[in-house]
C-alpha cells in the first residue's frame, strides 16, 4: 500500500524542486531547463521567475541566452508562450503540438477561415513567408489571404502559428525592450533540424523532477495534454507512489528531494508564475479561497506572495519617474516578522526591476 504524503510535504518537495526554498547558485540556463521551461506570455515574467529562484540574477543573464537563440519563446505546453531552452524546444513542442491541432479545429473565433483548407499547404505557405526573415502577424495575413482566397486572413496566420513550432525573436523577450512578436520557425531560427517527435514519457518524467509528487491530472494541467494515465503505467516501475490527503495517488522520482522539515522563506513570485499553474489540485501550494483573487477573470495572474510556502496575498508594482512602490494585498493580517520579511523582499525586487528609480516604497494592505 502506497505510503500517505501531506500536504505540507507537497509543498516542501515542490518549493526545494522550484528553487523556492531556498535561491540556487546555478546558470539560467540549467534553470530554465530544469523548470522544464518559463511562463512567458509576456516579456518580463521569465526574469521575475528566475529572480525569485536565484542567487545573483542578472536580467542580462536571461537577455544573452535569448539573443544568442540558447533561450526560445514559443507556444508551447497548455497552448501558451514559455521560454525554452534551444535543446528542449523541438521536443516539448513536438509533444505537445496534438494540442495546437486540436485548437485549429475548436478555436470558436478561428476555426471557420480554416474549415476546407489543406492543413499542408497552409503550413508550407507559412514556411515560405519566413525563409527570408522573421514576420509578424500582421505582416503574414494580407501574404496569407492572397495565397488562400475566401478564407479570414487572421485565422490562417492564427493557422500557421499552430501548426508550426514558431519562435517570438528578439527584441522581443530581452530586458528593458520589446516590440511586436516577430515570428520564424524555430528550425530557421536554430540554424537545424528540430525533433518533430513527439515523447510524452520523456516530458512526464522532466515534470515530475520540477513539480512532483504529483498526479496524472497534475501532470495534465502542466501540458495541456489528456490521456496521460497510460503514460504513468509505462513509467510506474520506475516511480514510486503516495496517496496524498484526498486518497488520490501521486507519482515521484525516487531520488528527488522530499524535504520533510524546514520553514520557507518568503517569495514574490512573477506573474502567471508556473507554479501556480502546473497543478490541477493546487492546494499545495494555494487555498482554493485566494484563487479568485489571484487568477484575474481577464486572464491575469497576479505576482503572488508567498509566507511559509503559501499564497498569503499578491503584489502590485507601480512605477513613477522618482518613485516606484509595490503594493502588498495580503489576504490576512500577517505576523510582524513575516510583514518584515515581505518588505525586505519586496525592495529587492523593486531595485531589480527599477535600479534607476531612486525612491522605493511598500505599503500593505488587508484584502476585505
Amino acid at each position: 500500500m502506497a505510503a500517505l504524503i501531506t500536504d505540507r510535504e507537497l509543498n516542501l518537495a515542490t518549493l526545494a524542486r522550484q528553487f523556492l526554498l531556498r535561491r540556487a547558485e546555478v546558470s539560467a540556463l540549467d534553470a530554465i531547463e530544469h523548470l522544464a521551461g518559463l511562463q512567458a506570455q509576456a516579456p518580463n515574467p521569465p526574469y521575475l521567475a528566475l529572480w525569485a529562484r536565484l542567487k545573483n540574477f542578472a536580467a542580462e543573464d536571461l537577455s544573452t541566452l535569448v539573443e544568442k537563440r540558447q533561450v526560445v519563446r514559443l507556444v508551447a505546453m497548455r497552448g501558451t508562450v514559455f521560454a525554452l531552452s534551444a535543446a528542449d524546444a523541438g521536443p516539448f513542442r513536438a509533444t505537445v503540438q496534438t494540442i495546437m491541432e486540436r485548437d485549429l479545429h475548436t478555436n470558436s473565433t478561428q476555426r471557420a477561415a480554416l474549415t476546407g483548407l489543406d492543413l499542408d499547404a497552409l503550413a508550407q505557405a507559412g514556411r515560405d513567408l519566413v525563409a527570408d526573415g522573421p514576420l509578424t502577424q500582421m505582416q503574414m495575413r494580407p501574404i496569407l489571404a492572397e495565397r488562400f482566397p475566401g478564407h479570414a486572413a487572421e485565422g490562417l496566420a492564427h493557422g500557421v502559428r499552430g501548426l508550426l513550432p514558431m519562435v517570438q525573436v528578439p527584441p522581443r523577450g530581452l530586458w528593458g525592450r520589446s516590440g511586436a512578436p516577430a515570428l520564424t520557425t524555430l528550425e530557421n531560427w536554430l540554424g537545424a533540424e528540430v525533433s518533430s517527435t513527439a515523447d510524452p514519457d520523456a516530458m512526464v518524467l522532466r515534470y515530475l523532477a520540477a513539480f512532483g509528487p504529483a498526479s496524472v491530472k497534475d501532470a495534465q494541467a502542466w501540458s495541456g495534454l489528456t490521456r496521460l494515465a497510460e503514460v504513468f503505467e509505462r513509467l510506474r516501475p520506475g516511480l514510486i507512489t503516495f496517496v496524498n490527503a484526498k486518497g488520490a495517488e501521486v507519482f515521484d522520482l525516487p531520488d528527488a528531494p522530499r524535504p520533510t522539515s524546514g520553514t520557507p522563506p518568503v517569495r514574490i513570485l512573477a506573474p502567471f508564475d508556473n507554479i501556480l499553474l502546473s497543478h490541477a489540485d493546487r492546494s499545495r501550494i494555494m487555498d482554493e479561497q485566494y484563487r479568485t483573487r489571484v487568477f484575474t477573470v481577464n486572464g491575469i495572474i497576479k505576482p503572488a506572495i508567498l509566507v511559509r510556502g503559501k499564497v498569503v496575498g499578491f503584489a502590485t508594482v507601480t512605477p513613477a519617474k522618482e518613485t516606484v512602490e509595490l503594493s502588498a494585498t495580503l489576504f490576512a493580517q500577517q505576523p510582524k516578522t513575516a510583514l518584515a520579511s515581505i518588505e525586505k523582499e519586496a525592495r529587492s525586487l523593486l531595485k531589480f526591476m527599477h535600479p534607476k528609480i531612486p525612491t522605493r516604497e511598500v505599503r500593505f494592505a488587508v484584502a476585505t
